[in-house]
């Protein structure tokens, strides 16, 4: 009889869950479970989506929640309905008077701000039942000390991350509003993770607007549509730093219904992040006409802009951009932050030269080389006064920059002579490079 008992109970425990064996405390069946099928650690039951963990706190297994700790369980797993760990171990410590769990969770940083679905935290239950008590002193004290280093460390990531805005935003030439609306939003972001950090309810942030960049070729609307995606990716305002670029040709399709499936194809590439519509104008024909399909795709994009997923830019010519505007009524309630680029002054394009100078890409043609110091931001703003003319800078804006470097790294390259072997010379582009690069730039 008693080695048939002892079988039966075998048979039982190889029947057994994990659950089973955390809300048991089953040490030796959770151990065997585990080296089989390390996997099972974190698995959810059918019912609540309970883990294993879950089914140890609501039922006062410390042992096996420790255990289970110390394989890596989800600390901060949630059921069904929001409920963690440190919620049920409350609970269980309300019946039994017994808070050696509950202890055992807030050693491994269970989080008491933790709120469920209706919203609550684990203080906020208990506060219900009781006013005082040794469970309520213990769950308070830790979380004022977790409310506090929150606050540290948000008011530290706070720091880190307005530093690493400033750094972008001394890449962006003029454009103080479109600079002053991205601190607002990056400093508002992060001042509301800080003010959750000490546990104040604050509602959720609000959409980002659609925008619109007017201004001429050059001006940088491409380039700062870039920035943008990577500063509002890093402050938590995109899940991603992606820009999609796209044109008419990217969105419209030559028959009927194919530029539906385009542009919802470019929209899907483009969620988390910024969809940037590059010449927009031109999805609006100058006639007016209403069987143009850029008209669809203006449409297409337009349905998709109330979901959040997306934050889409328009850009092109100011003028040419007021027929998109005027062309669908939707368009100035959802398009709600518009700037304009103006024309690069002599002063802006000399900081281009400058930023440009010291970014250089790795397959960049320019990568390795460096201004003379008779280069100065003044001394080129004056030379680009007086070689240039209003009609070419305002045609070419940031393109004439691109042209000047180039055009003064194959100046540096004619001038050297072929026996020179100074590391220095090799590699710096001096004013007179650019003097000849000027007289190269083309006529407007």
């Amino acid at each position: 009889m008693e080695n048939g008992h002892e079988k039966q109970t075998s048979g039982s425990e190889k029947r057994r869950t994990i659950h089973d064996c955390a809300q048991l405390g089953d040490i030796d069946g959770f151990q065997k479970l585990l080296q089989d099928d390390p996997s099972l650690l974190n698995e959810r039951n059918p019912f609540y989506g309970e883990t294993p963990l879950h089914l140890a706190a609501k039922n006062g297994c410390n042992e096996a929640a420790q255990l289970l700790l110390a394989h890596g369980a989800l600390i901060e797993a949630k059921t069904k309905y929001g409920v963690t760990p440190l919620n049920l171990s409350v609970c269980y410590s309300i019946r039994s008077e017994d808070i050696s769990l509950v202890e055992t969770l807030l050693e491994n940083s269970a989080d008491c701000d933790a709120t469920d679905d209706e919203g609550l935290n684990p203080v906020d239950h208990l506060s219900k039942i009781q006013e005082s008590g040794k469970l309520r002193d213990l769950l308070v004290s830790r979380q004022q000390e977790q409310r506090k280093k929150k606050f540290l460390e948000s008011c530290k990531n706070q720091k880190e991350k307005m530093a690493a805005l400033e750094k972008e935003l001394t890449n962006i030439v003029g454009l103080d509003e479109l600079k002053l609306q991205l601190r607002k939003w990056a400093k508002g972001i992060l001042l509301n993770e800080r003010r959750k950090a000490i546990g104040l309810a604050i509602g959720t942030a609000g959409k980002l607007p659609h925008m619109a960049f007017l201004g001429n070729p050059g001006t940088g609307k491409t380039m700062v549509a870039r920035v943008l995606g990577r500063l509002l990716h890093s402050v938590g305002l995109l899940e991603s730093d992606n820009v999609k670029e796209v044109q008419r040709t990217d969105l419209v399709g030559e028959y009927v219904g194919s530029t539906g499936y385009k542009t919802r194809k470019k929209i899907e590439e483009a969620k988390g992040g910024i969809l940037f519509v590059d010449e927009a104008y031109r999805l609006v024909p100058e006639d007016g006409s209403p069987c143009d399909f850029g008209i669809e795709a203006l449409e297409e994009i337009m349905s998709c802009m109330d979901d959040g997923k997306v934050l889409v830019i328009f850009a092109g010519y100011n003028e040419a951009m007021q027929r998109v505007i005027s062309s669908n009524e939707g368009f100035s309630r959802r398009v709600t932050k518009i700037f304009k680029f103006e024309d690069l002054s002599c002063e802006n394009l000399a900081n281009v030269l400058h930023i440009k100078m010291n970014n250089q890409a790795k397959d960049s043609l320019l990568y390795g080389f460096k201004l003379h110091p008779s280069c100065s931001v003044d001394v080129i703003a004056e030379l680009l006064k007086r070689v240039t003319t209003e009609k070419q800078r305002m045609k070419m804006n940031g393109g004439l920059v691109d042209i000047m470097l180039n055009n003064a790294k194959g100046n540096l390259d004619l001038r050297i002579d072929d026996d020179c072997a100074e590391r220095e010379e090799l590699l710096t582009i001096k004013l007179e490079d650019f003097e000849a690069a000027a007289k190269l730039l083309p006529l407007c």
